[in-house]
């Protein structure tokens, strides 16, 4: 009987000590999952999704007033559906440093992703 009673106690030690925690561990995790995607659900209702078609578009060639010839060799114009930091940015995917001070880029809108 005591053999029985020392493998019971370890048994239920064992539970006590390792058990608990996974399951209690397991229970958190798929509450936060669920959680993450009652938000996630929330999110994708309350955000439009033309939210960046939307957006006003600021046209750099517009507002420093360039005249049809300078246009006619700009980048920026040639590509009228993206704005101008987008076209300028360089291989590396860095914003030159003429965009960042520019007040097109300043002024402009900041996009709401769908």
């Amino acid at each position: 009987m005591d053999v029985l009673e020392a493998i019971g106690v370890t048994l239920i030690g064992l539970v006590v000590r390792f058990g608990i925690p996974i399951v209690l561990t397991i229970l958190i995790v798929m509450w936060l999952r669920r959680l993450d995607a009652r938000w996630q659900l929330e999110a994708n209702q309350t955000r439009p999704r033309a939210a960046v078609a939307a957006l006003p578009q600021v046209r750099c060639w517009e507002q420093r007033g360039c005249p049809p010839e300078r246009r006619a060799s700009c980048r920026a114009y040639a590509r009228p559906d993206m704005p101008c930091w987008q076209v300028f940015r360089g291989a590396d995917g860095r914003l030159q440093e003429a965009c960042l001070d520019c007040d097109v880029f300043r002024k402009a809108p900041v996009p709401a992703y769908a």
